[in-house]
């Protein structure tokens, strides 16, 4: 995909799991993992229903785009050595191209963000968090903080809050057995029905839908462990 210089992409959704890779160019994206700076040679890892935003730079940017499994987004950004040589290889084998991405892809450092980073760091770690006490703990009014997000990340804080609530949520259930009403209340929301809708609007299915997708009628998820919470 080639991208114009100072092109914007409003906040969007997808549907599966992708890798970006940035073969020339850059760009900044804002969406449900943070901001991330993106240059040549970087990776930035997608999970299905995420969504973002992107800002193109002066030069524009050529990205590559490969579907990956959504087992394999658990970690979201990092480098290649030779991003050149791995287009190479998605002009014949797209797969095997991914494949190799996956076995290359290294940790990139965090980069230092301001205050819009720091509270997405933080509704990302906790999506019970009071935006109120947040507000006041950096000394900053609540509706700046409302402006100010939404201007970075295309959402307010409390729509972010509710994206991450509903994304742990997802996790839980397609990955255990654990009843739909208790999901819901281990994941903050008032009861399952409120739940429901939440995942409806991001994932366009239900939850039982989304549990049969991922287990069908024979297998058996894990049970419900602390690394959801």
């Amino acid at each position: 995909m080639r991208h114009a210089p100072r092109e914007t992409l409003t906040r969007h959704l997808h549907d599966h799991a992708f890798a970006a890779i940035v073969l020339s160019g850059g760009y900044v994206e804002a969406g449900d993992t943070g901001r991330h700076r993106m240059a040549a040679g970087d990776v930035l890892l997608h999970q299905a229903w995420e969504g973002h935003l992107d800002h193109f730079g002066a030069g524009g940017a050529e990205v590559l785009v490969l579907d990956i499994p959504d087992t394999d987004t658990g970690w979201f950004h990092g480098r290649i050595s030779d991003p050149d040589a791995l287009a190479r290889l998605a002009e014949r084998d797209r797969v095997g191209a991914a494949r190799a991405m996956l076995a290359e892809l290294e940790p990139k450092p965090a980069h230092p963000g301001d205050w819009p980073d720091d509270l997405a760091r933080a509704l990302c770690d906790d999506p019970g968090l009071r935006l109120g006490a947040w507000a006041d703990a950096h000394n900053l009014r609540p509706g700046s903080i409302s402006r100010g997000f939404r201007q970075v990340f295309g959402i307010r804080p409390s729509g972010y809050r509710l994206v991450q609530r509903t994304r742990r949520a997802i996790a839980a259930v397609r990955d255990t057995i654990e009843p739909l009403s208790l999901v819901a209340q281990d994941c903050g929301f008032a009861d399952q029905a409120h739940m429901s809708r939440a995942i409806k609007r991001l994932a366009q299915t239900t939850p039982a839908a989304l549990r049969r997708v991922r287990w069908g009628r024979d297998q058996v998820p894990p049970a419900l462990g602390p690394r959801y919470f």
